[in-house]
């Protein structure tokens, strides 16, 4: 069943979890994330990132995640991930995205409460939900760029505050200490900014580069007010593992088989962020 932001939020609030919150650059992925969260029972977001554009094109995977969604025997938000450009967050809304997601973080705090009010007023006309985000999230320490966790990209409560009030966004993406991409060295989060960013802002918080925290600090920051875990790093390279195994250990496969054993892999490593986010264990 196809629903808003606002509804899986809603219900994040009531049973004080985290909704997982999936990039789905493919097929693979969605069938994954939708197994887990029906055999659970539990709302969840399928995302699709404009950096993942030259991966997948929203207008070809766009409309499968929505028909996903509404084929669904639980509640799914179809969510545009990271859009930078309004006319791109408009097709996804168009085509039936339930949710977006305006990143203008690195812009100038007014440059980005002017773009993301405008996103908010697009956003409205389809009765969507909104995301936007104040702090720069660093890039995790295994890529080329280390990652930078430096005090002034972190997100000041304050201004937290006062953007939410300026935007009259439905939730916020919060740097405090996460990374997107593959850790080396473990995450350190920020949790006293966690809950202060809560205490003002008074809206429902994002962990982006979600993959890669521990049980223990996922588990704190949703008491500390994080309702939406960004997920897809961690998931996404099990895949790799399964088909890397697959091939060393039998001859003549076709694609479907490699396929096969990437989305196995995912089932298992999403059912684990599954049982954590929304507190099954």
């Amino acid at each position: 069943m196809l629903v808003n932001l606002q509804t899986v939020l809603s219900y994040a609030e009531k049973n004080k979890c985290a909704i997982g919150a999936f990039n789905t650059p493919n097929l693979e992925c969605i069938m994954a994330v939708l197994h887990n969260a029906e055999k659970y029972n539990v709302p969840v977001i399928i995302e699709h990132a404009q950096v993942h554009e030259n991966v997948m094109p929203l207008d070809m995977i766009g409309p499968i995640m929505v028909l996903c969604a509404k084929r669904a025997k639980i509640p799914v938000c179809v969510h545009l991930d990271h859009g930078e450009a309004l006319d791109y967050i408009e097709r996804s809304l168009e085509m039936g995205f339930t949710s977006a997601m305006y990143d203008g973080s690195r812009l100038s705090f007014e440059e980005n409460v002017e773009n993301t009010i405008k996103a908010v007023k697009v956003v409205q006309k389809y009765r969507a939900g909104i995301e936007a985000e104040i702090g720069v999230m660093g890039v995790s320490d295994s890529g080329k760029e280390k990652t930078n966790h430096k005090e002034d990209i972190y997100t000041d409560p304050v201004i937290a505050k006062s953007f939410v009030e300026a935007t009259g966004v439905n939730a916020l993406a919060a740097s405090f200490g996460t990374a997107h991409g593959i850790y080396i060295t473990k995450p350190q989060l920020d949790f006293p900014r966690i809950e202060k960013i809560r205490e003002l802002a008074k809206v429902p918080l994002v962990m982006h580069g979600g993959s890669g925290v521990s049980k223990e600090d996922y588990i704190t920051a949703i008491e500390k007010g994080v309702r939406k875990i960004n997920y897809y790093s961690y998931m996404s390279r099990e895949g790799v593992f399964a088909v890397k195994e697959l091939l060393e250990k039998e001859e003549n496969l076709l694609y479907h088989d490699i396929a096969l054993a990437a989305v196995n892999a995912m089932e298992k490593d999403s059912e684990k962020a599954i049982r954590i986010f929304y507190r099954l264990d």
